[in-house]
């Protein structure tokens, strides 16, 4: 079952309990604590830095094979011109993709990497907060919800100390 699911069966089962007793629920947004929390920008500007320079290189990839393409779109270019342009356009072009799909493995797995640390540090601290405010259920990543049980702010500042 679905953890949604499950947190459904858990409210309702909660809401037909004997006791009555008020269920107290909450909500944390982990894409804002990927977005906002200072571990988080830090390891993004970390990542920026690490990965600035080969995405520098395709940028400069990218105008190359613009001024290829001005070349070839002449009409005035001789037959041996236009085919080592050609040549060049085509062996760029594959360089390009390599790269740019090389880039963009390395990047996802250090994100994760570096990313799993501060998932671990939110969730640390929210189970702190719902120990020390004796929260009942917390659930992430849900489709709606009313924002007066959004936890989100609580655990930013939470990981901003």
């Amino acid at each position: 079952m679905k953890a949604l699911q499950w947190a459904a069966v858990l409210l309702s089962m909660a809401a037909m309990s004997a006791q009555a007793a008020e269920l107290k629920i909450g909500y944390v947004n982990t894409e804002r604590i990927y977005r906002e929390a200072a571990p988080a920008i830090a390891i993004q500007k970390r990542l920026d830095k690490e990965f600035g320079e080969r995405r520098n290189e395709l940028k400069k990839m990218e105008a190359r094979a613009k001024e290829l393409e001005s070349q070839l779109a002449k009409s005035s270019l001789n037959s041996d011109d236009r085919k080592r342009y050609e040549r060049e356009y085509a062996a760029l072009d594959r360089d390009y993709r390599a790269k740019g799909r090389e880039l963009s493995e390395d990047f996802n797995q250090r994100r994760n990497e570096e990313f799993a640390s501060v998932q671990e540090r939110a969730n640390r601290a929210l189970k702190q907060l719902a120990e020390r405010e004796q929260y009942d259920l917390i659930l992430q990543d849900v489709v709606y919800v009313n924002p007066k049980y959004d936890l989100t702010p609580k655990v930013l500042k939470e990981l901003d100390r």
